[in-house]
């Protein structure tokens, strides 16, 4: 009964991380897009529309919403199921950074088809910065994004950490800190970007209107 119960842990691990490796292709693509994006607000929008082409299919589009739901369904599920037995600094970093990556990927998914469906609005980096001028929103939103990108680093950094830290535990600690520190780096310039301290944001008066403003 202990094999059996092992074995479906260790199945269910590997189908999350399975689904973590197709999601990350478009995750990738979203944070090149932000890279890119570092230019100015057209720059940004501009690349976006590129990328559209390829997960705006519908059909890739339907996969990717399922593998995102199966991947914060299985996330939640390991973390309440595994959270007595969290012990030292990489297991609550990689509990605490998929708990939030699993809050930030419902909202963030939600916000995006409400913004196509509900309002009616073209869900680019114009929505995305709007609640940065909107206040008292920008509270909510500069710690929001900061820690979801934070947080995807520091999720993949204990990936790394895990697969080579059991052997190389200097080189897992390494990689864990490197992944954090490259995440907090760009987590911050992705809100001063969104947030018009790197360049002028424009954002048009029906995108602030769901904020009544």
């Amino acid at each position: 009964m202990k094999d059996d119960d092992q074995l479906a842990r260790q199945g269910l691990r590997g189908l999350h991380a399975l689904s973590a490796f197709f999601i990350g292709f478009f995750v990738l693509l979203h944070m090149a897009n932000h890279l890119v994006g570092l230019g100015g607000q057209e720059t940004h929008i501009a690349f976006m529309a590129k990328a559209r082409q390829i997960y705006r299919q519908p059909y890739v589009e339907v996969a990717l919403i399922g593998l995102i739901l199966w991947q914060v369904g299985s996330g939640l599920f390991m973390l309440v199921r595994n959270l007595t037995r969290i012990k030292g600094v990489a297991a609550w970093a990689q509990a605490l950074s998929g708990g939030y990556l699993a809050l930030f990927l419902l909202v963030h998914v939600t916000a995006v088809i409400a913004g196509r469906a509900a309002f009616g609005l073209d869900t680019d980096f114009r929505y995305a910065a709007a609640g940065f001028f909107a206040a008292p929103w920008h509270w909510f939103f500069a710690p929001y994004y900061f820690l979801g990108v934070l947080a995807l680093f520091v999720h993949v950094g204990c990936a790394a950490y895990w697969n080579v830290g059991a052997s190389r535990p200097m080189l897992g600690a390494t990689l864990l800190g490197g992944f954090a520190g490259l995440g907090a780096l760009f987590a911050g310039l992705i809100v001063m970007a969104l947030s018009g301290a790197l360049f002028t944001v424009a954002i048009p008066a029906h995108y602030l209107a769901p904020y009544g403003q």
